[in-house]
């Protein structure tokens, strides 16, 4: 595994921690993956050679979160174009790997758009390929600044709910560095708080089915030196009837433009939880994670993940065939059915508020949304009906 401590262009660097680079070897450009599927127990690389390796390393979460496969798009894209493959069929089975998360479609567009634009303006297919590199190395690193962004005002309005600092946050799932070009969204906010000598502890959720809580997030908040606790999920109400959780911190796939929140499947019971026991919850994203185009939560799309991600647990650190992707043994009997979705979805008046890289919106409304989008990314424009 080459030298994760070393900071290159392409990849940001977070407690030793790079999801994506780009990289030119004898056989021409490849996008380098850190397999999560492998955490904690091994860091292994995977290596991309076209979108179809991409597209695979997406839907089996060998690289997985929001922000990050929004970079990964737009690799993609270079990639298809540097080694001369078709630029819009690979477009279009990259922005289709992983339908809830918005921000895949959005870097693929990019990329794409840039590829586009290059050619319509009479530049030729390596001038084109060229600028679509370069255009994903621009998103990749607004996504790292986004990041340090969204930290900042995230633990302002813990200061502002929650003075005294001293914080016990719960977060869901992964948000760190793993899902992002730079530090993360919620782990983030989480992990400037541990720098500043004001968290007390971090409640981790083992995150069902995939365990993304206990293999991925106490990975990064270990790396980090955080004190936290891993808990299994359906052990949260007992914490907040305990009065031990100060506030939840969440990530999100999709955010629709009335505020509802597509995150993790098991995020949405947090959500109720908190309401109940009053305790902010707080969900952290990039603007470019809010869709104007989805009106409502019942609109977003819920990915449907197999069934074996239920009834099978996985061992990380055994290759499956030499694939490298983890083995497993049965949790249940052959033949079970399972219902798996990889997301739920939250609604509005169950979030405290919602942290971007621009600011802060709450209450969640979305003439709030609409205003928000309006400033950072001023060509989504606002959908009319």
């Amino acid at each position: 595994m080459a030298d994760q401590n070393v900071e290159a262009p392409d990849g940001y660097v977070s407690h030793g921690v790079r999801t994506v680079r780009w990289e030119t070897s004898s056989d021409g450009p490849v996008v380098v993956l850190l397999d999560q599927r492998r955490l904690p127990v091994e860091e292994v690389e995977l290596v991309c050679t076209d979108v179809p390796a991409l597209v695979e390393a997406m839907r089996t979460l060998a690289v997985r979160g929001a922000p990050v496969l929004g970079i990964v798009g737009a690799y993609g894209v270079a990639l298809a174009a540097a080694r001369g493959y078709d630029v819009n069929e690979a477009a279009n089975l990259l922005a289709q790997a992983r339908p809830t998360a918005v921000n895949l479609g959005y870097g693929v567009r990019r990329a794409a758009g840039a590829y586009d634009a290059t050619l319509a303006a009479g530049g030729g297919a390596e001038q084109a390929a060229d600028v679509a590199l370069a255009e994903a190395r621009a998103l990749h690193r607004e996504d790292a600044e986004a990041s340090s962004r969204m930290a900042a005002h995230g633990l302002a309005l813990l200061e502002e709910l929650l003075p005294g600092g001293g914080f016990r946050v719960l977060t869901h799932c992964n948000t760190g560095a793993l899902v992002s070009g730079g530090a993360g969204t919620a782990l983030a906010v989480a992990v400037r708080a541990h720098h500043k000598g004001q968290l007390r502890r971090l409640w981790v959720d083992e995150t069902r089915p995939l365990l993304q809580g206990s293999r991925l997030t106490a990975y990064e908040a270990a790396r980090a030196g955080m004190a936290y606790t891993l808990l299994t999920d359906n052990a949260a109400g007992s914490l907040f009837a305990a009065g031990e959780v100060d506030a939840v911190l969440i990530g999100a796939d999709r955010i629709a433009a009335d505020g509802s929140v597509a995150n993790k499947v098991g995020s949405y019971p947090l959500a109720v939880l908190a309401k109940y026991h009053h305790v902010p919850f707080i969900v952290v994203a990039p603007s470019t994670t809010v869709d104007l185009a989805t009106t409502d939560g019942a609109a977003i799309e819920i990915e449907q993940r197999p069934a074996h991600e239920v009834t099978m647990v996985p061992h990380p650190g055994a290759s499956a065939g030499g694939r490298g992707a983890a083995a497993s043994a049965p949790l249940a009997p052959v033949g079970t059915q399972a219902y798996n979705p990889a997301f739920d979805v939250t609604p509005p008046d169950l979030v405290t508020a919602i942290v971007t890289e621009e600011g802060v919106v709450a209450p969640v409304t979305a003439a709030g949304l609409a205003e928000l989008v309006g400033r950072s990314q001023p060509d989504r424009g606002v959908p009319s009906g």
